[in-house]
């Protein structure tokens, strides 16, 4: 699930590190040297806060530096698994969890921080703490802000047909059925972006299931995609495209341009679901709407009859940090320093409140309510503090070569050109 439009309109602004150095040096491998750590961090969004952070560490501890290296979004992933498997990763490496972090502690390539951490984790919400975990054990923390998916809706829209908010499934399909009579698009949907699908892939599937169903996927186990729960979310899916769920024009709308969330600020579409970082799109391109009093949020619906948690939530947890067990250690012990005394300190959680970005803290409520987007930020860390589980977006948590495969196949399933058990063949195929 990508990030299509981040916080940065809100203060951070997009800007490219361009490979920048946080002490001057950054070309420190990682497997022993000097006592010096180094990190590699993405460029643009809201990563300048981290680089930020850096330097004041730097600052302050001469003793114990940090290089960093900005690199771009797309050359991350394959650069950072060759480094991690050729025994020269950076001493903190960043990653997004699941089958990576995975397959990193399998091969132990990262250290068990477990009690390593000071006191993050009694201020980590455990929604998102669980994400850097295996087997029970810690090998990742989070390092910056969280973004759930919440259903975004027009209040006119629904005043208009006498509707209330959907709360439960049952709701949904009332109100696709009022709406279709009144020619209003119930959902809109960027299908022809795919990613924002995923969405609903696994909601539904999480609502239906709970978070053991894609677990078993991301573990690897055979024939995990042939699971009740994702198949009745393929079909839930197809049924809200060929029978009025989604706006008519779903495969032809596209996330890039915001295209999505224009339909719901202009009242073509009642809903929208989508992650936290939508909402300062909303403001940035569609002031009118945002200031109106029309602009709501909620979560996704509850399933009556599903077996999942009503209070699982999808999204991007944060990045994380773990740190390689290739690093000397002299460099474990500053990358840990960092991490116990350092990690999510005033001046960042500051800075990223600033942007419109929520840290994944439950320590924070005074600095959250002083901010311009209070009510939305207020709601996004209640829904993140009571989730029993927090499920990384599909397409990050994957291994690499299922990651296209799936956004090709359900790609497929939008189109109707694949039914859900091709779907799920083809992904078992993998």
């Amino acid at each position: 699930m990508r990030k299509a439009t981040r916080m940065a309109a809100a203060g951070l602004g997009v800007t490219s590190l361009m490979a920048i150095s946080a002490c001057g040096g950054g070309d420190n491998g990682g497997g022993g040297g000097d006592a010096d750590a180094n990190a590699w961090i993405l460029t643009g969004g809201g990563w300048p806060a981290i680089e930020e952070d850096f330097n004041r560490w730097n600052e302050s501890n001469e003793d114990a530096q940090i290089d960093v290296e900005g690199i771009e979004n797309d050359s991350y992933k394959g650069q950072i698994r060759t480094a991690v498997g050729s025994g020269e990763a950076p001493t903190l490496i960043m990653s997004w969890t699941g089958g990576a972090l995975l397959e990193y502690a399998e091969q132990d390539a990262v250290v068990d921080l477990t009690g390593e951490t000071g006191d993050l984790e009694e201020r980590v919400f455990d929604s998102v703490w669980q994400n850097g975990q295996v087997d029970g054990s810690t090998y990742a923390v989070p390092l910056n802000d969280v973004q759930p998916v919440v259903m975004y809706y027009n209040q006119e829209v629904f005043d208009e047909v006498g509707l209330e908010v959907p709360e439960t499934w049952e709701d949904v399909e009332e109100a696709i059925e009022v709406f279709n009579e009144n020619d209003v698009a119930p959902f809109s949907l960027a299908g022809g972006s795919v990613w924002p699908a995923l969405m609903w892939l696994q909601y539904l599937t999480d609502r239906h299931g709970g978070e053991e169903a894609f677990q078993a996927v991301v573990e690897g186990e055979e024939g995990a995609w042939d699971n009740e729960s994702i198949l009745f979310a393929l079909e839930t899916m197809q049924d809200l495209g060929e029978n009025g769920g989604f706006i008519e024009s779903y495969n032809s709308v596209t996330a890039d341009q915001n295209e999505d969330a224009q339909l719901l600020a202009d009242g073509e579409a009642a809903m929208l679901l989508q992650g936290s970082w939508v909402y300062a799109t909303i403001n940035q391109d569609f002031p009118e709407f945002a200031d109106s009093g029309n602009f709501g949020f909620t979560s996704f619906p509850t399933l009556e009859d599903g077996a999942g948690d009503p209070s699982n939530i999808v999204g991007n947890p944060a990045n994380f940090w773990s740190v390689s067990a290739d690093a000397s250690e002299e460099e474990q012990q500053i990358a840990m320093d960092y991490i116990s005394e350092n990690l999510y300190n005033e001046e960042t959680v500051d800075a990223m409140l600033e942007a419109g970005s929520l840290p994944p803290l439950n320590d924070i409520e005074e600095e959250i309510a002083a901010t311009e987007d209070a009510d939305f930020l207020e709601f996004s860390s209640q829904l993140v503090g009571d989730a029993n589980h927090f499920q990384l977006s599909w397409d990050q948590a994957v291994a690499s070569n299922v990651a296209q495969p799936l956004t090709d196949n359900l790609s497929g399933i939008l189109r109707g050109e694949m039914t859900p058990q091709e779907f799920v063949d083809a992904m078992n195929a993998l």
